[in-house]
């Protein structure tokens, strides 16, 4: 028998429906009938059958039309939210998909998993289980593990033993012991009060992130979590029923605890949750609805659920794996920039940057030759200035290799830490079950997590710093010998003025948000916290910072590309005429002024889902592997950012 969950003002009311073919109209009545029946005034409805109410999904939030039979327009377990005539919406209803992140579909459904076993996990795969492209399972030696664990916790439960966090108090309150009968009582109070966050929840791909996250890490055996809360966190998340986690609240140390107290929160089935069928709902229906149970805690679970640095390494780890997509394509968006701007090549000869062997410039040396021309990809532009009186280039062409070399090297180095910390036991105490004994650390500290965030935005940012510097170059025709701002008839139209004007805001917002969170530190807990790492902050603005540069490669891109028109019919190199086809696939050229946000949005869209490199990556290793030099071996420091552990071959320069 189908059942629906009705959201009243400030109810939520299970309505089970005997015939599908009842109508909305039908079930708004039948829901209003339980509503008031529990309201002594009747909830100021006088005559149920005289109500006047509309009825939306919460998902989407679409008007249902009274007349439909349910079984055309709903289905089983679906959640509606009922609005009575002179409401407003409900105080307590929350729209069904705040946060939700426009660069990736927050529902995907999926038949592929990954096993966790908290040591073998990486950004790209968290980030993929965050877009939802696989489910969860454990590994069998990790379940092995976590029931060893376990069951230490148990002895030491039942031998009375005083133990931080098992039998006693937190922070402050670690010297009081608390009676067996009120262990199961400490945890869901411990949940309960840290659950203490505010604004904006976390959009659903961040939310699995985050729970995908913490499962792996329970999955290593060293925090004393049971087998079936662990199990039951992976039906949640294989359901996509999601905590609401609100965005901010954390200090970083001791651990993330604000926002991992509202994930656990919400499997405790309370506080809000997030599911594909429902939007959001009290997380009793939402679990409910899927088949699930609330998880019951047993001695330390409350603390191995909220005591790690999760929240901050699942945001690195989508800032890092952007930072590093956006990286790359920097290189041939830059290129293309060159081009445009009839540069040279040879500030990018192999023997310069062999001097000076950092692996990130030795890259971007070549991927710059790889793409301009050569022997290999002639260009009809470069041939049309090969005879020019210009001696050398301005740094935001010539220095590529030394300023976006860094960028990469530095997002290497952050990766590094980032993945380290997603496979690290963050829990505090740490059970050993092979000594038999607790101990007390401060794994949960998010210093190194932190640190690595303020690093990536400070190095990641010096792409968008020298990208909005050529956009000037190719705006200003005193400077690229093209028509003013990119478009014909200046004047009555303004082209590429205010995409630049954008560009240079975007990039002085990241000059304060590159400001390191984690040089701060306030002391908690009544001084027993006494130093934090503010690394929520550091990873939230990494974000933030990454975007900024994306967008700002997406305006030098469409400029870039608008350049082009103006040197027709002389042709590029054949891979920068597929990333100029690429662009034009989803962008029209810029002949009369329009509307340009949904263009910066359509090219931003190219690079968030990579495939700039993608039509670009197969002629640099074509050029790699025909373009071996016979002579002088590569410097023995030249690694290939895509293979950290392998020599970058040399290559012929022009």
């Amino acid at each position: 028998m189908p059942r629906f969950t009705v959201h009243i003002r400030d109810e939520w009311l299970a309505v089970p429906c005997r015939d599908a073919a009842n109508t909305i109209q039908w079930l708004g009545l039948e829901a209003l009938k339980r509503y008031v029946k529990n309201k002594p005034d009747n909830g100021g409805i006088a005559e149920v059958k005289d109500a006047r109410f509309v009825v939306r999904r919460c998902q989407g939030q679409g008007l249902l039309d009274a007349d439909d039979t349910v079984e055309d327009v709903l289905e089983d377990n679906d959640f509606v939210e009922l609005a009575l005539e002179g409401d407003t919406m409900s105080p307590d209803f929350i729209p069904s998909q705040p946060g939700v992140s426009h660069l990736y579909p927050y529902h995907v459904k999926c038949s592929e998993y990954i096993s966790l076993d908290g040591n073998s996990l990486t950004s790209t795969d968290l980030v993929n289980l965050g877009k939802g492209l696989y489910k969860i399972k454990l590994a069998a030696e990790s379940e092995t593990k976590v029931v060893q664990a376990r069951e230490l916790l148990d002895t030491i439960v039942k031998e009375n033993k005083v133990v931080y966090g098992i039998t006693t108090g937190f922070g402050k309150f670690a010297r009081t012991v608390i009676p067996v009968s009120k262990l199961k009582e400490l945890q869901e109070n411990l949940v309960r009060s840290h659950s203490a966050g505010v604004g904006n929840p976390l959009s659903p791909e961040r939310t699995r992130m985050l729970l995908a996250l913490r499962i792996n890490v329970l999955a290593k055996g060293y925090s004393g979590i049971s087998l079936e809360t662990l199990r039951a966190m992976v039906q949640a998340f294989n359901a996509s029923c999601l905590s609401f986690v609100p965005e901010k609240g954390t200090v970083g140390a001791s651990g993330d605890l604000a926002p991992l107290s509202h994930l656990a929160l919400g499997l405790m089935g309370e506080g809000r949750m997030w599911s594909p069928n429902s939007g959001w709902a009290d997380a009793k229906y939402v679990l409910e609805a899927h088949g699930l149970k609330p998880i019951s805690l047993r001695p330390k679970e409350g603390l191995a659920l909220i005591n790690g640095t999760q929240m901050i390494t699942s945001l690195g780890a989508e800032a890092v794996e952007r930072a590093q997509s956006i990286a790359r394509q920097a290189d041939i968006i830059a290129a293309l920039t060159l081009e445009v701007l009839k540069g040279t090549t040879k500030a990018f000869d192999s023997d310069i940057h062999a001097l000076r062997p950092h692996p990130g410039q030795i890259e971007v040396a070549f991927r710059f030759r790889s793409l301009l021309d050569s022997d290999h990809h002639p260009s009809e532009i470069g041939a049309s200035h090969r005879f020019c009186d210009r001696v050398q280039d301005a740094y935001t062409m010539r220095c590529c290799p030394q300023v976006h070399g860094i960028a990469n090297d530095t997002i290497n180095f952050v990766k590094n830490i980032i993945n380290t910390e997603i496979n690290s036991a963050t829990d505090n105490p740490m059970v050993f079950a092979e000594r038999g004994e607790t101990i007390s650390g401060g794994n949960f500290h998010g210093e190194y997590p932190a640190k690595a965030l303020d690093f990536l935005a400070i190095g990641v940012h010096e792409l968008a710093s020298i990208s909005e510097r050529r956009i000037e170059r190719l705006c200003n025709p005193s400077l690229s010998e093209l028509p003013a701002f990119l478009v014909n008839e200046g004047g009555l139209n303004s082209g590429f003025m205010i995409a630049h004007c954008t560009a240079a805001s975007l990039v002085s917002e990241n000059k304060v948000l590159c400001h390191p969170s984690s040089v701060d530190s306030l002391s908690t807990s009544a001084a027993t916290e006494d130093h934090v790492s503010m690394g929520g902050w550091a990873a939230r603005k990494a974000l933030r910072v990454v975007e900024h540069v994306e967008q700002v490669l997406a305006i030098e891109l469409l400029a870039a590309c608008q350049g082009i028109e103006f040197l027709r019919p002389l042709r590029t190199t054949t891979p920068l005429e597929k990333v100029y086809d690429l662009v034009r696939s989803v962008v029209r050229p810029w002949i009369k002024d329009r509307f340009m946000s949904p263009d910066i949005e359509a090219v931003h869209r190219l690079l968030l889902d990579q495939k700039v490199w993608n039509v670009a990556k197969p002629y640099i290793d074509k050029y790699e592997t025909e373009y071996i030099p016979e002579s002088r071996p590569v410097s023995p420091t030249a690694f290939s950012l895509d293979s950290p552990a392998s020599p970058r071959k040399r290559v012929r320069h022009e």
